[in-house]
């Protein structure tokens, strides 16, 4: 079939989006599908894989929008690589990008939030065939998957009360922690849904906690802590899929840490900041923004001194040096756009990973 020419982050054809996997993940299995079954119409369920990047191996695939065909296409899986390990096919089209719905969406868009997703993306797919049947019997996508799989972020600080939430779990059992919320009170504004499931605790899985750590852990957070949640619908989502929920798939809305957009034209004096290469609290390397001139347009679209920047024109900068990044910056002639976070932002993010 012929290709739609649908320019990639590098002007191509088609958008390699390729991934790296981490054994110490423990995470290797083909994901499972709600049910293998067909219904009376021919339409199977939407499979699920969660997706790891990491430094051990690598897997690619294409991202397809062809003429003649309708979706998002699953194509080129690399034979013997990781996606096809996990069960992607040549033909699947791709519905669902971390619990949203992509199928709707402009090509080049679903291809940024899958990039965007860093080390880990969790997708569903639907088989071309039963995804041509269900179109053709105008059936609504989105209504054969769950709305509510994300676990979420929280993070909570102490009042004169406490953190306003209390753990039980059965008794003589590790890692299992159901959390009582107080109405009201600090972890119910935090977003910590009611009878929800503890995940990770500042960042650490409490998978091999006995209740006696757990709430040592607590006690030495001082005032603040930082939990990884799972209401039972979603708990129960990633249970029966043998998938494991962590931060990297949160629902982060409820945390006080946001990352900026910064639009700026160029004005006669330039942009009004510099951009330098330094070491990152993770270890890696990270181009920062520095020494900004006051009333020029950096400082005027919000910029702050030691802002950690993370993607020109909608494009993560994972894995560029800085002359690159510098390019991708100067590509457009009067203006740009920079997605920055600051400092605070920046550290809280590594430490829950």
């Amino acid at each position: 079939a012929a290709m739609k020419q649908t320019k990639g982050l590098e002007g191509d054809k088609k958008t390699i989006i390729k991934f790296e996997f981490n054994p110490r993940d423990g995470i290797d299995n083909p994901a499972l599908s709600l049910a293998e079954d067909t219904d009376d119409k021919g339409v199977r369920q939407p499979r699920f894989y969660l997706l790891s990047k990491g430094s051990a191996e690598t897997f690619g695939f294409s991202l397809h929008e062809e003429l003649g065909f309708q979706g998002h296409i699953i194509r080129q899986v690399e034979l013997g690589g990781l996606a096809q390990r996990r069960g992607l096919q040549d033909g699947d089209r791709l519905l669902q990008v971390n619990g949203q719905f992509v199928d709707h969406m402009d090509h080049r868009r679903v291809v940024e939030k899958i990039k965007a997703s860093g080390n880990q993306v969790l997708l569903a797919v639907l088989d071309g065939n039963s995804y041509e049947a269900a179109k053709a019997l105008g059936q609504d996508l989105s209504q054969m998957l769950p709305t509510d799989i994300r676990p979420r972020l929280c993070h909570i600080t102490r009042d004169k009360n406490g953190f306003g939430f209390s753990v039980s779990g059965p008794e003589g059992t590790k890692g299992t922690f159901q959390l009582s919320v107080q109405q009201g009170g600090p972890a119910e504004r935090a977003g910590v849904p009611p009878g929800s499931w503890l995940l990770e605790l500042n960042g650490e899985s409490v998978r091999s906690y006995s209740h006696t750590q757990l709430t040592r852990k607590l006690k030495q957070s001082s005032g603040k802590v930082t939990l990884l949640v799972a209401s039972s619908t979603v708990e129960e989502f990633y249970r029966l899929r043998g998938l494991r929920a962590t931060a990297a798939l949160a629902d982060t809305s409820w945390l006080p840490f946001k990352a900026r957009e910064l639009h700026m034209v160029k004005g006669p004096a330039g942009y009004g900041f510099l951009l330098k290469e330094d070491d990152c609290k993770s270890g890696a390397i990270g181009q920062f923004l520095c020494d900004l001139d006051a009333g020029l347009p950096a400082e005027q679209a919000g910029m702050k001194e030691g802002d950690r920047l993370l993607a020109v024109n909608g494009e993560s900068i994972e894995g560029l040096d800085h002359h690159e990044t510098v390019l991708r910056i100067r590509a457009r002639d009067d203006q740009v756009t920079l997605l920055v976070i600051d400092p605070a932002g920046d550290e809280f993010y590594h430490s829950v990973g």
